[in-house]
């Protein structure tokens, strides 16, 4: 009886369509009760990583190839502030089925940290993909990242920033893609109180903007945002996609109209997969970066 009355309060939600404001831990149930995760498995939960307690879960699909899969480490979103490995447990399971390999690191947040802790975190969780997927069945030589939001910014830095990669002893052409789901890539001067908040620690903001480190050299980039997000405004794309490929970078746009922030994170889910092919989209662009070898 509990069970069903979970299920239907569920099926309330996505009837509602609020499963993401509700949270996206709400949405991740109803992806689970939905069959989401039917054919991936979650092989390591709360690993620790870095230096500073972070941990991270991995996913991988359950059937098939053993060894040598693609890799892909997911940054959430949050704004900086809020979000966990587990809640976006959806989104791992997405790609997981895809047939990826998937890194679902945590982060230190805002305010107990600022600029630029959330990156070192991301960079020490490449170092760890780096040193220990194989274990999982990964192949370190093809690894990408992915990220909704301020998870799509450290996606954004640690791809052309080299810095952040370089401190922590890691080669950054180790990213062979990147996709930025709604991410904010030019947003100086800051005008949002949580950027304003997460950004108090650059004592030069310019140095805080993806669109700043935009280089020839820049592995593939997807970037993808909703034409109706009121949140990180789909500018923040279109520039750095211009300033990319002004300088010949490989780099590819794709805005879906009508949608807004939280739908292109909702999109990777079952239950809200018709919404856009976020899913099919940034996979299709992920095999063609990283073909099998």
């Amino acid at each position: 009886m509990r069970r069903a009355a979970i299920v239907i309060a569920l099926i309330v939600i996505l009837i509602a369509g609020t499963a993401f404001t509700a949270g996206p831990g709400t949405l991740s149930v109803l992806d689970g009760v939905m069959g989401g995760g039917r054919g991936t498995a979650r092989i390591r939960e709360g690993v620790p990583f870095g230096t500073h307690g972070q941990k991270l879960d991995v996913w991988r699909p359950s059937g098939g190839a053993k060894t040598g899969l693609p890799v892909l480490i997911f940054w959430y979103g949050g704004g900086w502030v809020h979000g966990s490995r587990g809640a976006y447990a959806f989104a791992a399971r997405a790609y997981a089925k895809a047939g990826y390999v998937v890194v679902m690191p945590d982060y230190r947040k805002v305010p107990d940290v600022r600029f630029p802790a959330f990156l070192q975190d991301g960079a020490e969780a490449v170092k760890w993909t780096r040193d220990h997927i194989a274990q999982s069945g990964g192949d370190p030589n093809r690894i990408a990242v992915a990220g909704h939001s301020a998870g799509a910014y450290t996606v954004a830095m640690l791809t052309l920033d080299e810095r952040w990669l370089k401190a922590e002893g890691v080669d950054p052409h180790i990213i062979k893609a990147a996709v930025g789901l709604c991410g904010p890539y030019d947003f100086y001067p800051f005008t949002a109180k949580r950027a304003i908040d997460a950004m108090q620690g650059a004592a030069d903001p310019v140095m805080t903007q993806p669109i700043h480190f935009a280089r020839a050299d820049a592995p593939p980039m997807l970037l993808i945002t909703a034409g109706d997000d009121t949140q990180v405004k789909p500018h923040n794309a279109i520039n750095l996609t211009a300033r990319l490929k002004a300088l010949g970078a490989p780099v590819t746009h794709i805005d879906y109209p009508g949608l807004s922030h939280e739908n292109v994170a909702m999109a990777l889910s079952k239950p809200f997969r018709g919404k856009a092919p976020v899913l099919a989209d940034s996979v299709a662009f992920l095999n063609k970066a990283m073909p099998a070898r």
